[in-house]
């Protein structure tokens, strides 16, 4: 029989931990919570200090009836569940439910702590017990208790104001905010037109190309060339005068070091690991989990960079053994976290042993996702206590009379780190691998070439991107951004198109709701407060009552104001300057089951209904002192989805749109109708630049690239278009599909 009971988490972990114990312990796993609070109304209750009810999760009653039996038979219990608050909390339930049941008379229960699970981990630990830190449970009870109050009083009221089945969160509803933010800037964003200028040149039989950055004694900024006749008549210019050759007139060489990144913390584990292995958030953190529970790797819930002492050693050695003392630093690199609230208690995450390499425990883990993850976090440990790459860098002026062209290029002296991690995939670290050359030389010009260009918008949030950005705001902690991922896209508020988060319409329309009427509640600033005073409580230096207290009275005295004052039809219906075709009344945008739909304002005396498309969004319109050519009904400035357009005000009975953005009017007359001009136009979606006649939609002849006033010589078509690219410059081609005539500009 055992004479001590040791109760982990999860049953791998303790299949890992009975490994390095004798016989006279039996390990058992609470297979994570045993309690949470009950999923009613009431399970924290203001009125008596917050004081909470739990109750025993069903499914992990069995596990608790056998840790209870197997307590009876022995003589100490260890409580080693994880090292974090959620594991402090458990172990406290624990405890908890042994005393309730008076399992505690004459027997001993202490808690044991360890971040890694080797064998001199454990033994440490079982040499080394404490009681339960109390700091620690309260921190979590506060967020629990938070998040219980957030979501069983501002939860209902969106069913009420929006719709049965919505949910707001503590940290969710803040996530939110920012990918609709997000979405509100692509939204608005307008694309301008640029154009580079480029020189191919050769020297010494290496051929490479420079970007013009000065002309006429002006610096070239993006939008000094915003058109094709400013790039053309730059372009001649310089070729005037260029006589085939350019004049190196500068040459500046430097030294730059590249330092590796720390070692991984949860939040950059995940952005790692999604950017190389384009794995979820929530696939790293299982593969994680399971490295830990194998004894593989330190425990993967933390936001420390720091490395015990013991680990350094271990680390220096094996550089020093795998790539030469030159790689190894005088003294151990030691790195600062940057981020808002970050905890420096926990080591960060690391091999157990860093001379278990990748390929020695290929054999042994039979699961390509765990050791492509376990690799990378090999890799980066390791990296991290190398010397630092050394790079030349070299950056080449060289000069045609009126204008300068800039190259830049750069080799490697000392890979360092670069011998086993490269922290930016995507960065080139060797680039552009340039001659010697010294001021006065003479380089061959090639061409001349120009480019057009178009500013894009921000990107959109991807998985990676997200959890930094929470990160950089203090916004939530390592063990909660999965959580907090899985039930914004759950609720069907975000999806995921490309892997980046797009904000639905009930995202939006709950989003707009929570900002409009909690704006304090879904600040980044005030949950990043609320986080902060989460880890006083852990520390010791704040109460969990006073946290409770400054939050829930003024919370719920909004709650109340928002239930009675704010309406229903406010926040689901938008009303529109479009007249409704059946009543004439204003016609609204509706939110329904299944997202936007367009219904008149007299429903249900009027039940006209209409679907409703991204691009036809018509708020805050404003009138035209135009007509529209299909019904003659005065056209619209309208606001969508993809930026302003133009749009018929008799919509849905007439679908006519038009982009806004006329950028210009090429004064070449249209091939096909011979009345109209060909204008220069954005796409509505991703503002493309195309050509089409000014006499749309009665003429549809239009063309991707810039028309001009040449006759085909080949086939008699009334107009060419200049094609522009990269590998062949300029040329003029017919835009008959019939015909192949090209010529270079």
């Amino acid at each position: 029989m055992a004479k001590h009971l040791i109760v982990v988490e999860s049953p791998s972990k303790a299949n890992t931990v009975k490994k390095f114990l004798s016989g006279d312990f039996l390990v058992l796993a609470s297979y994570g919570h045993i309690r949470d609070l009950i999923p009613k109304s009431g399970a924290v209750n203001p009125e008596e200090n917050f004081s909470m009810c739990y109750e025993v999760i069903k499914k992990n009653i069995k596990h608790m009836e056998e840790i209870f039996k197997a307590f009876k038979q022995t003589d100490i219990i260890y409580l080693a569940t994880d090292p974090d608050r959620e594991g402090e909390a458990i172990a406290w339930h624990i405890y908890e439910l042994m005393q309730g049941k008076g399992f505690l008379k004459n027997k001993i229960i202490k808690r044991i702590t360890f971040h890694e699970i080797t064998k001199v981990a454990i033994e440490n630990a079982i040499k080394n017990p404490r009681d339960i830190l109390m700091n620690l449970v309260d921190a979590q009870q506060a967020r629990r208790a938070l998040d219980y109050l957030v979501g069983f009083n501002l939860s209902p009221l969106l069913w009420k104001k929006i719709r049965y089945g919505l949910s707001a969160g503590r940290v969710q509803s803040p996530t939110l905010r920012m990918i609709v933010s997000r979405e509100q800037e692509i939204e608005s964003f307008i694309s301008k037109e640029y154009w580079d200028i480029t020189a191919e040149c050769s020297f010494n039989n290496v051929n490479y190309s420079a970007k013009l950055i000065q002309y006429q004694m002006e610096k070239i900024s993006q939008f000094s060339i915003t058109n094709l006749e400013q790039a053309n008549n730059i372009k001649q210019s310089l070729e005037n005068h260029a006589d085939g050759i350019l004049s190196v007139i500068k040459v500046d060489k430097k030294k730059r070091i590249r330092k590796a990144e720390p070692p991984f913390t949860t939040s950059t584990l995940q952005q790692e690991a999604s950017k190389r292995l384009k794995y979820s958030p929530k696939i790293t953190m299982i593969n994680a989990q399971k490295l830990y529970e194998s004894g593989y790797i330190t425990y993967m819930r933390t936001d420390s960079i720091n490395l015990s002492n013991e680990a350094l050693l271990e680390i220096r050695q094996a550089i020093i053994d795998l790539f030469g003392i030159q790689n190894l630093p005088v003294n151990p690199n030691i790195y600062k976290n940057k981020f808002k609230n970050a905890q420096e208690a926990h080591e960060a995450i690391r091999p157990t042993f860093c001379y278990h390499s990748p390929e020695s425990i290929r054999e042994i883990i039979n699961d390509d996702n765990q050791i492509k993850l376990y690799e990378l976090i090999w890799q980066r440990t390791i990296a991290c206590q190398m010397i630092p790459a050394t790079i030349n860098t070299v950056c080449i002026d060289s000069q045609c009379n009126n204008g300068i062209f800039r190259v830049s290029g750069s080799t490697i002296v000392n890979h360092g780190f670069l011998n086993i991690y490269n922290q930016n995939k995507n960065e080139k670290y060797l680039t552009n691998i340039l001659p010697q050359m010294n001021i006065g030389d003479t380089i061959d010009l090639k061409q001349i070439k120009n480019e057009q260009n178009f500013t894009k918008p921000p990107s959109r949030y991807n998985e990676a991107n997200l959890i930094k950005k929470l990160e950089q705001y203090g916004i939530g902690r390592p063990s909660t951004y999965v959580t907090i991922i899985d039930t914004i896209i759950n609720r069907k508020y975000v999806v995921l198109s490309n892997h980046n988060f797009k904000p639905t319409d009930i995202g939006k329309v709950v989003n707009k709701f929570l900002i409009r009427n909690f704006p304090k509640y879904v600040d980044y600033d005030f949950t990043a407060f609320l986080e902060k005073e989460l880890d006083n409580i852990a520390n010791g230096t704040a109460k969990f009552i006073d946290l409770m207290k400054n939050f829930w009275f003024p919370f719920k005295k909004l709650i109340d104001e928002v239930e009675q004052n704010v309406h229903r039809n406010d926040i689901i219906h938008e009303t529109l300057n479009i007249k409704c075709p059946e009543c004439n009344n204003n016609l609204s945008l509706c939110l329904g089951k299944n997202g936007y739909f367009i219904g008149c304002t007299d429903y249900p005396n009027c039940k006209y209904t209409a679907q409703y498309t991204e691009n036809e969004k018509n708020i805050n319109s404003k009138s035209t002192d135009r007509h529209c050519p299909r019904c003659n009904s005065i056209l619209y400035i309208k606001n969508g989805n993809y930026g302003k357009f133009i749009g018929c005000s008799n919509y849905p009975l007439c679908t006519f749109v038009e982009s806004l953005e006329k950028l210009e009017n090429t004064n070449v007359k249209c091939p096909t109708c011979n009345e109209g001009v060909m204008l220069q136009k954005q796409t509505l979606r991703r503002k493309q630049i195309f050509y089409s006649c000014s006499h749309y939609p009665e003429c549809k002849y239009a063309v991707w690239d810039r028309p001009i006033n040449e006759v085909c010589p080949q086939c008699g078509w009334k107009i060419m278009i200049i094609k522009t690219t990269k590998k062949r410059g300029n040329e003029k081609i017919c835009p008959q599909k019939n015909c192949n005539f090209t010529i270079t500009i």
